[in-house]
């Protein structure tokens, strides 16, 4: 697109970054180690995480390692739209967990020229696509999926394995309910 001058405008687009893999593979890590970065750079934040996840602080994302990003808690993905303020970068974890449209929200966001970085699972403990993970992913600029070390054996893992016989999809825990691991181990232990 060229200006009045006839040189080059660049328009500045948003983008969407998603960050996936199983529990304890430093999903929330990654997701607070790019807001850092975007403070730095002085661009304006908001984050927000869904009302149901409540592990380990309801007024900030928290990293398994205690890592934390103070944050607005939505019952609603619409809701980010309503309380993004003059915010240049949206960030939310554990998408899994918002309904469908949080899939238009992000796009209408980076339409917006918002950058939008999304963290999840994205397959549940039965080792199915988990919630709008799959959507958000093909939607998304880019892609990053973290693997964590299996708890039986050691090697990469992509799932997470629920220690419990419970069988809801959703059961919001950390250690105490979860580990992580490889294929191999994952379906041995079903």
């Amino acid at each position: 697109m060229a200006n009045e001058s006839g040189s080059e405008t660049i328009v500045k687009t948003g983008s969407i970054e998603v960050i996936c893999g199983p529990m304890f593979s430093g999903k929330t890590e990654e997701l607070l180690r790019r807001l850092r970065r975007a403070r730095f750079a002085n661009q304006p934040i908001a984050i927000f995480k869904p009302v149901i996840d409540n592990r380990y602080s309801e007024l900030n994302i928290v990293s398994h390692d205690a890592n934390f990003y103070p944050s607005l808690l939505i019952s609603k993905a619409s809701d980010m739209l309503k309380n993004k303020g003059d915010a240049r970068v949206v960030a939310f974890d554990e998408a899994q967990f918002f309904d469908e449209s949080v899939v238009s929200v992000a796009e209408k966001l980076a339409l917006g020229g918002i950058r939008v970085i999304a963290s999840g699972l994205d397959m549940d403990s039965q080792g199915k696509p988990f919630g709008p993970m799959p959507a958000l992913m093909a939607i998304a600029d880019n892609v990053l999926k973290l693997n964590a070390i299996c708890a039986v054996c050691g090697a990469e893992a992509i799932h997470s394995f629920r220690k419990t016989e419970h069988k809801d999809t959703i059961m919001v825990g950390a250690k105490d309910l979860y580990e992580p691991r490889c294929r191999k181990c994952f379906f041995e232990g079903m």
